[in-house]
């Protein structure tokens, strides 16, 4: 029973190791990054900052990819952690999140492919107008997809959200909070996609929300899984 305890206390901690580097890796793609480089509107100073800047350009590509590699790990060893309180729950979770990693791949193609067009590795024969006007279209397909991907964000909350409420060994504020996140990714998402001039206001209405995955971290890593309930867990489902 102690052991079964312990291991799960581990899982759990592990799971929020993972989700720090989630986060760190995560916000350095997202939020950094574009912040250092990426002027919308203007291919001119794009160019000039990616020029400038081409080892952070690529470190952001290499952040992303590393980062889903760790979402993948992270939602298997969370599979790990709940599976025992709603199975069907848990795989939907890991499929919401399996689902969306091809099309990171495809997106940081396309990062790719604008960094060789603003070199003019590529396209020779276009003018540089052209050249900077085409590489811009690949960064806002970039853009959209980032838009696309937080839809994902919030719906594999869903689930874990559910789990976490139900677990016993965590406290259910964290799955009340999780579920607001996940609320708050979809309105990012949707907005970014209908009402794009209002995407950065509700991005700075909606920031306590999504701070809910940041106090699902930060409980895992720090305190893990609450012994007492896991013994009381554990022994039920012994007596099942």
């Amino acid at each position: 029973m102690e052991t079964n305890s312990n291991s799960l206390k581990n899982t759990a901690r592990l799971a929020g190791l993972l989700y720090l580097f989630l986060i760190i890796t995560g916000a350095y793609f997202v939020m950094y990054v574009p912040s250092q480089i990426i002027v919308m509107g203007d291919a001119t100073t794009t160019a000039e900052n990616i020029h400038a800047n081409e080892f952070l350009f690529r470190t952001g590509i290499i952040s992303d990819l590393i980062s889903n590699t760790i979402f993948l790990i992270l939602v298997l060893v969370l599979y790990r952690l709940f599976k025992e309180i709603n199975v069907h729950l848990a795989k939907f979770m890991v499929a919401l999140v399996m689902v969306q990693i091809p099309g990171v791949f495809i997106v940081e193609a396309f990062n790719i492919t604008s960094l060789m067009i603003f070199k003019g590795e590529i396209l020779k024969t276009f003018e540089l107008n052209q050249r900077q006007d085409l590489a811009m279209l690949f960064l806002q397909i970039n853009d959209y997809g980032t838009m696309i991907s937080m839809m994902f964000w919030g719906l594999w909350l869903f689930p874990l959200a559910i789990l976490v409420y139900r677990s016993r060994f965590l406290p259910r504020f964290l799955g009340v909070w999780l579920i607001i996140n996940a609320f708050a990714y979809l309105v990012i998402s949707f907005t970014g996609l209908l009402l794009p001039q209002y995407q950065e206001m509700i991005k700075t209405l909606s920031f306590p929300a999504i701070l809910g995955e940041v106090a699902f971290m930060l409980w895992l890593l720090i305190m893990g899984a609450k012994e007492k309930t896991v013994n009381n867990v554990l022994c039920n489902k012994d007596k099942k």
